[in-house]
């Protein structure tokens, strides 16, 4: 691992999470030089990844260093895919249909600014209720059973 994403690796992401590449986001993006784009996400790697935070305070720092990225500037699916990517074990993907998983368990979590570090808070409060069978659950676990539950 090189500790940050280039546009490849975010191009590959976008393809993953069934985006469309042609809007001008995503052409913004692809203009910037890779070395930029490598900083700006090297920085929510590292974010995300220091074990030393707690793991929404982590999210929330990875997600605020993406802002700056085209394409990042609002919504937290693709994002939460990049900060993912950089810390498989420790942070969880967001979607819509996790937010409809999270609501039929009537857990709220609301749009406004900070919601992917408060949705990794609520992950955390999961995997906290682990029973015995589920100790080896990560939070990629619990977004991939909150996918499931929210349907189509």
């Amino acid at each position: 691992m090189s500790g940050s994403l280039g546009k490849a690796d975010i191009g590959a992401l976008l393809v993953w999470k069934r985006l469309s590449a042609r809007t001008r986001w995503a052409a913004a993006l692809m203009a910037l030089p890779d070395t930029q784009v490598r900083a700006i996400t090297g920085k929510a790697w590292a974010a995300v990844r220091d074990a030393s935070v707690p793991r929404g305070l982590a999210a929330q720092a990875g997600r605020a260093a993406l802002v700056s990225l085209p394409g990042f500037h609002k919504g937290d699916a693709l994002a939460s895919a990049v900060l993912t990517a950089a810390a498989p074990l420790r942070m969880a993907v967001y979607d819509s249909r996790a937010q409809r998983a999270l609501g039929s368990l009537g857990i709220a979590l609301t749009a406004e600014s900070g919601r992917y570090g408060r949705y990794m808070g609520i992950i955390d409060e999961i995997l906290a209720r682990r029973q015995p069978a589920e100790q080896e659950w990560t939070a990629r676990d619990v977004d991939v059973a909150l996918f499931l539950m929210g349907g189509s």
